[in-house]
């Protein structure tokens, strides 16, 4: 008689468990088309974020604006984009990370094909808005996207790579838009940014892969997604590094902003095009948002953040000079102490959390956008009043305190910081 077998345990472990989701390592496949896409989210992102910097001047003529008030065609757009990041975020632990960033980028490159089109400064300033908001689901995922499906030991370097990726998407759009608007003006110009950014929106649709390493989250209400903001606001070395990211942007998008207004003006009398090569300043940025991953590793993320910070004040000193070279030898030093230091921030803010990275990475993305906007619209009223010296001097003032929440809070040595708590989830 054929004997009857006792079936196995409830809780028996199956044979062969499936392996523990590891991220794709460096030169896989997924991990290329992952980079890949993201530099195609870079471009459709950044390019029309930042397209319009260099036209500020010529916006102002044309409009009948103030240097201030022409800045709000930036500020507008990266406030839009700081205050949809945390919403983005939310939206992306429900519905996956590439299917949110996917919608997003559809999302900004129809409003900016409109931008064009804008009747007056107010509606510009409206459709920049909700520009920037779309946008704001790039930025706000890309980091968490990079630490779930990246080999955690090589994730730092990829959000290196991703931050030299946005450098050259801002600075596609500028170096397109200036010669443009010399040629056919201002509104031609972004037209042209905004079907280069459709693009590159079709390139990451097409090449980012499914993800692998994402767990949803549903369910709880909205208290329940604003508790997932507590654990990282209460942690004071997530903090520190929103402290960068607003302090340092906004530092940052002021000289951009700005700086186009004093070399358009005697003596220097630059026209747009040339202006816009200022901006070919950004590819300092991207060799050292490159280069800080390996150095971080040698010498300690705070120390090669602080030497960063310390880049930035040196660069920011040297365009007080007249000569033309001056000037321009101090914005490349100081860009590339600007994205040397937001490789290292951004990276170490997906580093520092076990769960609820994509609200950690909102958190630092919105501090990021709203300096940019606060910091680079209340300048101008300081650069009309007293010229580019008093904005300089208040520039390294906001990098000195960086600099100085850096010590007290963040912790020295090497390594990888390890996982403050996790967030709810």
């Amino acid at each position: 008689m054929t004997p009857i077998l006792n079936p196995a345990p409830a809780n028996t472990a199956p044979a062969n468990p499936a392996p523990a989701w590891n991220g794709h390592p460096p030169g896989s496949r997924g991990y290329r088309r992952i980079m890949a896409a993201l530099a195609c989210a870079g471009v459709a992102t950044f390019a029309q974020l930042y397209s319009v910097q260099g036209l500020l001047p010529l916006m102002s003529r044309e409009l009948g604006v103030s240097a201030a008030q022409a800045s709000l065609a930036i500020s507008a757009a990266t406030l839009g984009l700081a205050v949809a990041v945390l919403p983005w975020s939310f939206v992306a632990d429900r519905f996956g990370r590439v299917r949110t960033m996917g919608l997003a980028v559809i999302l900004a490159t129809i409003l900016g094909l409109l931008v064009p089109a804008a009747p007056n400064f107010e509606v510009l300033i409206v459709l920049r808005a909700l520009e920037g908001a779309a946008l704001g689901g790039i930025p706000a995922l890309a980091i968490a996207y990079l630490n779930e499906e990246i080999n955690p030991l090589h994730a730092g370097a990829a959000a290196g790579a991703y931050v030299a990726g946005t450098s050259l998407g801002g600075l596609s759009g500028r170096l397109l838009a200036g010669p443009v608007s010399d040629l056919a003006g201002w509104r031609t110009a972004t037209l042209v940014v905004s079907l280069t950014a459709a693009v590159a929106a079709a390139g990451f649709l097409w090449l980012a892969p499914r993800s692998r390493g994402f767990v949803p989250v549903s369910g709880g209400g909205f208290g329940a997604l604003l508790s997932r903001l507590g654990p990282p606001l209460r942690n004071k070395k997530l903090v520190a590094l929103y402290a960068q990211a607003f302090l340092l942007m906004g530092s940052f998008v002021s000289v951009y902003n700005y700086l186009g207004f004093r070399l358009e003006a005697p003596p220097y009398l630059l026209p747009a095009t040339a202006v816009a090569l200022l901006f070919l300043a950004y590819l300092a940025g991207t060799a050292s948002s490159r280069m800080v991953a390996g150095l971080a590793a040698r010498f300690g993320r705070r120390t090669v953040l602080l030497g960063s910070i310390a880049a930035m004040v040196a660069g920011l000193a040297v365009t007080l000079a007249s000569p033309l070279p001056a000037v321009l030898a101090g914005l490349v030093l100081f860009t590339a102490g600007f994205f040397g230091a937001h490789a290292i921030a951004s990276g170490w803010t997906g580093a520092m959390v076990a769960s609820g990275r994509a609200q950690a990475s909102s958190l630092y993305n919105l501090s990021y956008y709203a300096g940019s906007s606060v910091v680079g619209w209340s300048a101008g009223f300081l650069f009309q009043g007293f010229g580019w010296s008093a904005l300089a001097g208040a520039l390294v003032a906001l990098a000195v305190i960086a600099a100085v929440v850096a010590v007290a809070l963040l912790p020295g040595g090497r390594g990888v910081p390890a996982a403050v708590t996790p967030a709810a989830s």
